[in-house]
């Protein structure tokens, strides 16, 4: 249904079942898939790609101009997939050609009030943004990651699956998957042990991914020295491999 006050550009593609609310925009180049839902005052502008099941309330802005000022109207894009929740006063931004031109996000998240996700960002799987977490341009956030309400996140920091950041956290370096962090900048503060029980990690897998956490973190090793010391826990557990091999690709270097 599409409410006789809501704006659907002539180009726009809606699938089956999508509800428009009244004041809604639903802009040129945009793609809805089936059985959205979008309240009233929600404004989409593309060319945005969005999948099905997704739910926007009311005063979310997606697939805006990013706020890069050598953006110049290049045509990127955002793409988004199925079953997210879209929150009060969120803001998405396609992305620009100074990356791979397009901001994407995956499924089944949860964007709380008021939260920023910037251009050229990619975000996973299954990821809760609490109000106000804020992501710059180019960071990556991987899949069940929870960032804790008024998270900051500095321009292109890595995210790894399952790490989870406190309230108020400051992040300007890699967090590497399963790690908590807090604080103003955020440093390690454990491993977010809660999360991996609830998802199904087995005992073997955690006690393997606890000792990854103190080669890194308490053993007094420098990175590379944990990362050797590794060698045989990483043939064994997948979860520590993908642990040492986030590290070993961080761009910015991981908390510490």
């Amino acid at each position: 249904m599409i409410d006789k006050l809501a704006f659907v550009h002539p180009n726009a593609k809606i699938g089956k079942n999508v509800t428009i609310g009244p004041w809604s925009y639903v802009g040129e180049g945009v793609e809805l898939g089936d059985d959205c839902w979008l309240s009233s005052h929600v404004v989409i502008k593309g060319p945005s790609i969005i999948g099905k099941g997704n739910r926007f309330f009311q005063f979310s802005s997606v697939g805006e101009e990013c706020q890069d000022k050598k953006y110049a109207g290049e045509p990127t894009k955002l793409i988004m997939g199925d079953n997210n929740i879209v929150r009060e006063n969120v803001t998405i931004h396609r992305g620009t050609i100074q990356d791979n031109s397009e901001t994407r996000i995956g499924s089944n998240n949860l964007f709380m009030n008021y939260v920023h996700i910037a251009h050229d960002c990619v975000v996973g799987n299954n990821v809760i943004l609490a109000n106000n977490a804020s992501i710059a341009g180019h960071v990556h956030v991987g899949d069940w990651v929870i960032l804790g309400g008024m998270t900051g996140v500095h321009q292109f920091v890595r995210i790894g699956d399952h790490a989870f950041t406190a309230g108020a956290s400051l992040i300007l370096q890699d967090v590497p998957p399963y790690v908590m962090a807090a604080g103003q900048p955020a440093i390690p503060r454990g491993l977010n042990r809660e999360g991996l029980k609830r998802r199904g990690f087995s005992k073997e897998a955690q006690q393997a991914v606890m000792r990854a956490y103190k080669a890194f973190y308490r053993n007094n090793l420098t990175v590379d020295e944990a990362i050797e010391s590794l060698k045989e826990e990483v043939k064994t557990f997948p979860e520590v491999s993908k642990m040492v091999d986030f590290i070993t690709h961080s761009g910015r270097g991981i908390i510490r």
